[in-house]
């Protein structure tokens, strides 16, 4: 099904391969009604459901029939097989906005044109609840006629992912162009975010190198999160005014889109871009009907899956009710001691309830292990995604002690396993860890953070 000429579903005929990743491959294919030139992203439905991708997926197409903008990617429609999801995309001629600044720095006028093309971009999609969180140039597709196209919306977030207060709180992104309270793990207003990304490609595309670059990434954050920023002498003043707010690492602040979008700097000929209205509830209803013609197998039970691209907290029960959320670099890094960069952004900061050990078992193994404390504990548990919820039945001096036990996978033989207290007396959740739940996991545990000593690996 993979192979040049090819029919695809009667509609597509397949040509050149554009490019791969670890679940995807992208081909040329034209459209044999029509004869229009398209991309055609063909997923691994098995792959992704057995890393468990499947929302992230999902939440990609809800979110690319959501921003329809002549300067974002089209995805014109869905559709599926048992075993394959195809993208059928529109195609872009011109390649990445990097290959193009990696010949050298853009003159300010055509950088201009591409970060207005870019804004006004972004800005749209903030109209319509949506934050790209992974904006680079090779991100940004070039069209035949030179102009700014974003791609890739695989690590953005949707307006109904903020929890409670408002904030995303999802550690991803690209090291260099990710914004400093992104790390913090304390929450991230989406739409800040991006301005700062926004502001990392303007500086790229003016100087030809990174604003921050460091082959240590700590040593990196550490100069993002100070905003170490130093200008080439070739800057123009008007430029390294708009780029000290914009690369403000204060998200208090920092410019926002709006405020930039009247900076005398950034509208020197800028045209905005009329864009068609459409209700918010027609647009939802077509995206929804896409998903779930990619997801529902109403012969393969293996392959159903639920339509509610926009929960986070979905759990998918055809790939088991529990499964660990994958650790990246950015969570690593927030472990590291001496590295919390909570207190740039708190000033009053209480003394946490929380603990973390890591262990070389494979997730089941650290699920069987809490259910049978749970069991010995009289505790209940329940479990969603990569977290188990642990409540003791007995009344406690604050109530019933309620604990979360998060997994975080940072290869397949190798996990984090985060402990916190959510309800209950501090003093009691201690006692219970000292004294009934460390030595119930000494068989697993690997060593808890900061010991000194790491316990060997039981055989």
């Amino acid at each position: 099904m993979e192979k040049k000429g090819v029919i695809l579903m009667q509609r597509y005929e397949l040509g050149r391969l554009l490019g791969r990743g670890t679940f995807a491959k992208v081909y040329h294919a034209r459209n044999l009604k029509s004869g229009q030139s398209v991309a055609i992203k063909i997923i691994d439905k098995e792959k992704v459901l057995r890393v468990g991708l499947i929302d992230q997926i999902k939440r990609e197409i809800s979110v690319m029939r959501l921003v329809r903008h002549p300067n974002i990617v089209q995805l014109y429609e869905v559709m599926a097989s048992k075993t394959k999801i195809y993208f059928a995309m529109e195609y872009v001629r011109g390649g990445e906005l990097f290959n193009k600044v990696a010949k050298g720095k853009l003159k300010e006028d055509v950088a201009r044109k591409y970060i207005q093309q870019l804004i006004g971009a972004v800005d749209f999609c903030h109209s319509r609840g949506v934050y790209h969180r992974d904006l680079k140039p090779e991100n940004l597709l070039l069209d035949e006629n030179g102009n700014l196209k974003i791609s890739d919306f695989g690590l953005s977030a949707l307006q109904e992912s903020r929890r409670q207060d408002g904030l995303l709180h999802t550690t991803c992104g690209t090291p260099a162009y990710v914004a400093p309270e992104v790390i913090n793990k304390k929450g991230y207003d989406g739409a800040n975010a991006d301005i700062w990304s926004s502001g990392v490609v303007l500086f790229v595309l003016l100087a030809g190198y990174l604003p921050f670059h460091d082959q240590n990434l700590m040593d990196m954050y550490r100069k993002i999160t100070k905003g170490e920023l130093k200008f080439p002498q070739w800057f123009a003043p008007e430029v390294r005014k708009v780029l000290s707010r914009i690369l403000d690492p204060n998200p208090n602040t920092r410019i926002t889109v709006a405020e930039l979008m009247e900076n005398s700097w950034f509208t020197k000929g800028y045209k905005m871009i009329e864009t068609p209205q459409s209700p918010q509830g027609q647009v939802r209803s077509l995206l929804l009907s896409d998903v779930q013609a990619a997801f529902e197998q109403p012969n393969s039970d293996s392959e159903a899956e639920s339509s509610n691209s926009d929960d986070q907290s979905h759990t998918t029960e055809a790939i088991g009710p529990i499964r660990p959320t994958c650790f990246n670099a950015f969570d690593l890094i927030s472990l590291s001691q001496g590295f919390d960069l909570s207190g740039l952004f708190e000033k009053d900061l209480t003394q946490r309830s929380e603990a973390r050990f890591t262990t070389q078992k494979p997730a089941s193994a650290i699920i069987s292990k809490f259910e049978e404390i749970a069991t010995m504990e009289s505790f209940s548990i329940k479990k969603n995604n990569g977290t188990m919820k642990l409540q003791d039945s007995r009344e406690g001096r604050k109530g019933q002690l309620a604990i979360d036990a998060e997994i975080f996978e940072v290869t397949p033989s190798f996990h984090v396993v985060e402990l916190k207290k959510t309800a209950g007396d501090t003093f009691e959740y201690r006692k219970f860890c000292n004294q009934e739940l460390k030595p119930s996991l000494k068989d697993i545990v690997w060593s808890w953070q900061g010991s000194e000593q790491q316990q060997q690996v039981q055989p």
